[in-house]
């Protein structure tokens, strides 16, 4: 009873602790993309509804990252508070051990470990599926906007683009000259009279395209030259079919599709160690949760009594940065090559968790 009472007590006093971590975690991570969405705003002329459901795709993708460093900040807050107020030398006065101490950051670790999964699995790689699309999408629609009158614009799609008059309302452009460097080998030099951007809706999304008229194509390929005059010129600007499918990064991938990528025996070297390097960092990542629960009541009940209340959330931050650096590092190893990859990103865990069992022999 006894037991059954602390552990309620105990969950009680680090849930708000784990949603504050993960308001702060969040917070921080998004700041970082400031400049971008500023960016967004400026040149794409997004929507303040469009830019709040690119911070929501944003967030959702971090997830994955923001459950463990959000566990750990809690579970260490709490056990800190709890040492410092002497209310772990109460509670042991009451016939509980450290293993009845510890099931409260047990029990969370598990649900944030179920949460982990179904986040990184599958949650986080459709945020990033619409958070791409979003973005190309809207782009597309104000993709006049980065087009000014009698100037060279370099960021339109990946083109150089400069025209005599510009019609952004209607898309309309006169007396156009591109330069199309996609293609290394072959860039192209295309000069029209007229050019309109026209979009298109179907099941797929949006797609854009600008057509040009009255012009020629001007291509040049090691010594030869070509010259090929048009009437109506069509490039395509964006398809969302193969935004979303044919040219996903892996992080859109969910884990039943790096299975099936893995599955491939024709993957090239470099791209397949990418690949398992993704796939085991999310499984593994599911573990961290574990680890990060057994550290957090490890060190928050076995510190000093006066110093623990003061340090229990700097420490989170320096485990967590330190965590991640040596992930990093772990990542770095496994995509050279120079060790397999479960074992470089499982020896992260490892080290971590044996930390934490020399802490929770102190407790």
């Amino acid at each position: 009873m006894r037991a059954r009472l602390a552990t309620k007590y105990i969950l009680f006093e680090i849930a708000p602790g784990f949603v504050l971590g993960l308001v702060i975690f969040t917070f921080i991570l998004l700041m970082f993309q400031l400049l971008r969405l500023t960016e967004f705003i400026l040149i794409h002329g997004g929507s303040l509804k469009a830019v709040g459901q690119i911070m929501l795709y944003l967030s959702l993708s971090f997830l994955p990252i923001l459950l463990p460093m959000s566990l750990l900040f809690s579970i260490l807050l709490t056990y800190s508070r709890l040492n410092s107020d002497s209310e772990i030398i109460a509670l042991k006065s009451l016939g509980l051990n450290r293993w009845h101490l510890a099931v409260p950051a047990l029990l969370l670790a598990s649900f944030t470990a179920a949460a982990s999964a179904h986040t990184s699995f599958y949650l986080a790689p459709w945020a990033n599926q619409q958070f791409e699309a979003l973005v190309a999408q809207i782009g597309s629609r104000q993709a006049t906007a980065t087009i000014r009158e009698g100037v060279f614009s370099e960021g339109f799609f990946n083109m150089v683009v400069y025209a005599n008059k510009v019609d952004q309302k209607e898309g309309l452009l006169e007396r156009v000259f591109i330069f199309d460097e996609r293609d290394k080998k072959a860039p192209l030099t295309i000069i029209a009279q007229k050019g309109q951007i026209l979009q298109e809706t179907d099941d797929k999304g949006v797609r854009a395209l600008l057509r040009l008229t009255d012009g020629n194509i001007h291509r040049s390929a090691q010594s030869t030259y070509t010259k090929i005059d048009f009437g109506t010129y069509d490039i395509q600007l964006y398809r969302p079919f193969a935004l979303r499918q044919s040219h996903r990064p892996l992080p859109s991938f969910s884990i039943d599709d790096l299975r099936a990528e893995l599955i491939k025996a024709d993957l090239p070297a470099e791209y397949r160690r990418r690949v398992e390097v993704d796939f085991h960092r999310r499984w593994a990542l599911v573990g961290t949760c574990f680890v990060f629960g057994f550290l957090g009541v490890g060190l928050g009940a076995s510190g000093h009594r006066r110093s623990a209340k003061g340090n229990g959330a700097a420490l989170s931050v320096l485990i967590i940065i330190s965590f991640w650096l040596l992930y990093l590092a772990a990542e770095a190893i496994a995509l050279k090559g120079l060790m397999p990859t479960p074992l470089a990103l499982g020896l992260i865990n490892f080290a971590f968790l044996t930390v934490a069992a020399v802490h929770w022999r102190r407790v």
